[in-house]
């Protein structure tokens, strides 16, 4: 499970970057019930904070890089950024964004895998992340897709250390491995990697990527929700034991997410 003790190697932080941020705002308040705190001023609205019961659960900015599809970034918490930043470069992987402060709040940077899957790391100052997660409303999982589990293991285990599990997916699926933190127990799992043929992974033409699972109390009603305010959906809702019932979904911008109903017990 995600918690908000964010120790290294950890999510700690999600950000959105949208073509239509006023857009964006508008769908996913709708959609998980966020309220959103704009930091633009005026009628510009570059970006800005959500909120889920006055606590800070993403980010949402404008998409300003120049051929990029709009999606999720996801960040890991970090002791030191740029000593991460010589483990990517170390293990093949590509730094997109240098380490670099945002004021007092913490250093940040962001890096392709060695296929092209895009994440982000943060090391905390004054804000060491997100205030809620695992809850209805809030991030509680996060997932790659990727064309290389092996190579992929390779990768974020030598940047992070994280350790793996495989489980067999139901109906001959194959494989899905489970990620936890180093040095912490199975119970703090907090996302997992999926081998899938590049053809399958059409939204990046071929390459990796992360999305966010975000808990939701009733999947179906979500989905709807989704749908009826111009998003889609790929997959679902549809149910998986032990975990619960999910849909992967698209915004309006075709930025990915997984809404979730977990298992109970």
């Amino acid at each position: 499970m995600i918690t908000t003790e964010f120790v290294p190697g950890s999510p700690c932080w999600l950000d959105l970057g949208a073509p239509d941020v006023r857009a964006a705002a508008s769908f996913y308040s709708t959609v998980l019930g966020w309220d959103y705190e704009s930091m633009g001023e005026g009628e510009e609205m570059e970006g800005g904070m959500f909120r889920k019961d006055g606590k800070i659960v993403a980010g949402l900015g404008k998409l300003t890089e120049e051929g990029a599809r709009s999606a999720w970034m996801i960040y890991y918490s970090v002791a030191d950024a740029d000593a991460t930043t010589r483990a990517v470069e170390s293990a093949g992987g590509t730094v997109r964004v240098a380490p670099m402060d945002l004021e007092a709040w913490g250093r940040m940077a962001q890096y392709s895998d060695p296929l092209g899957g895009q994440f982000a790391v943060w090391q905390p100052g004054t804000s060491k992340g997100v205030d809620l997660v695992d809850q209805p409303g809030s991030l509680s999982w996060t997932e790659l897709y990727t064309s290389d589990a092996a190579g992929a293991k390779d990768f974020y285990g030598g940047v992070f250390g994280w350790r793996f599990s495989d489980m067999e997916l139901p109906g001959g699926g194959g494989a899905y491995a489970l990620i936890t933190p180093a040095g912490l127990p199975e119970e703090r799992m907090q996302g997992g990697l999926m081998e899938l043929p590049e053809e399958h992974l059409a939204l990046t033409g071929g390459r990796p990527y992360w999305h966010p699972v975000f808990a939701v109390a009733d999947c179906d009603a979500t989905v709807a929700r989704v749908t009826e305010n111009g998003g889609s959906v790929q997959m679902g809702p549809a149910d998986v034991e032990g975990v619960g019932r999910l849909a992967v979904c698209l915004d309006r911008s075709n930025a990915d997410f997984v809404v979730l109903t977990p298992a109970e017990g």
